[in-house]
């Protein structure tokens, strides 16, 4: 059964775990793909909290019948450009994109705006 979420979530400490709550309800993605989707919408909602504008933080999650499991985190900074990481890998922090590359079937931002989204398979 298809499932889609909308919740804008309050700019504090508490927002990524409120997101991974989120993520338990919406139905179709199973077990392994849920820690997944868990770390991934963690890093992406801390990093909103950080770095991004005033107010809410909006979560869209979305699942459908084929599998497919879509992710947006849109907050109101002024945007940004991935950039590859540069720093050693013995160096905390910095990881959050480099995650959501290696572990999702494809993900972008949207040029000029804080909206990063993200695409990969619920099984």
């Amino acid at each position: 059964m298809p499932a889609s979420v909308i919740v804008d979530l309050p700019r504090t400490p508490r927002a990524p775990g409120q997101a991974r709550d989120v993520l338990v309800d919406v139905a179709g993605i199973e077990a392994p793909r849920l820690a997944d989707a868990k770390l991934l919408v963690s890093e992406l909602v801390t990093n909103a909290v950080k770095y991004g504008g005033d107010g809410p933080v909006r979560l869209v999650v979305r699942s459908d019948d084929s599998g497919r499991l879509r992710i947006e985190v849109v907050d109101r900074g002024i945007g940004f450009v991935p950039m590859a990481r540069d720093r050693p890998s013995t160096e905390i922090g910095g990881w959050g994109l480099h995650l959501v590359q290696t572990l999702t079937d494809a993900w972008g931002v949207y040029e000029g705006s804080a909206h990063v989204w993200l695409e990969m398979d619920a099984r």
